[in-house]
């Protein structure tokens, strides 16, 4: 596995993928900010990919057991999930959306009793990260710790597991109503992939 890295070299790996994005932005939580990460760009390099992944495995492993798989919720976890899956030397399953829920698909199982990790690209508010949680536990399976690459939460986001990311950051997120940007008549773009 990838030795520890610090928050500012993770950060650095985004700056230069462009991928630390400053505007009005809708995100996948129905909140505005002024900040977007855009995993994507840095994933597409998979060098990068197998370095993020194997850096957020390490720090999984010293929160909890190996687990018998890891789980993302699609599209923007599948890569992270992947990498940290390899890593471990585990399988990796997505959970994807399906009439507004997040499902198992494509074949994919949970045994009872398999031991996971729950892992995503970006968490905001953990709302998608306690779906693919709800997704793991209802197929009998035990959830050990969550991670992602990034927490623009400040640490506030709680699973009610253990949890880590490659690097936390306070990055205030607005309903539309309390948004500043909307305040001046400032409209918010979704980056992401889901466009609802």
């Amino acid at each position: 596995m990838t030795p520890r890295m610090t928050q500012e070299e993770v950060l650095s790996i985004f700056k230069k993928s462009d991928a630390l994005l400053e505007g009005h932005f809708r995100l996948t939580s129905g909140l505005h900010s002024d900040r977007y990460l855009q995993c994507a760009l840095v994933l597409q390099h998979p060098e990068q990919a197998l370095e993020l992944g194997s850096a957020l495995a390490a720090k999984l492993l010293e929160l909890a057991e190996k687990p018998d798989f890891v789980i993302a919720p699609a599209i923007g976890g599948i890569l992270v999930a992947h990498e940290v899956a390899r890593a471990a030397g585990v399988r990796a399953l997505f959970a994807e959306r399906q009439d507004g829920a997040l499902k198992l698909r494509r074949g994919f199982h949970i045994r009872p009793g398999e031991k996971a990790w729950v892992v995503e690209d970006v968490v905001t508010t953990g709302g998608s990260t306690k779906e693919t949680m709800d997704v793991a536990t209802q197929a009998g399976g035990i959830v050990l710790a969550v991670g992602s690459l990034i927490d623009r939460s400040g640490g506030r986001a709680d699973p009610g597991v253990p949890r880590t990311a490659l690097a936390v950051l306070n990055v205030p997120a607005f309903t539309e109503e309390e948004c500043p940007l909307c305040k001046t008549g400032s409209q918010a773009i979704k980056p992401g992939s889901r466009s609802e």
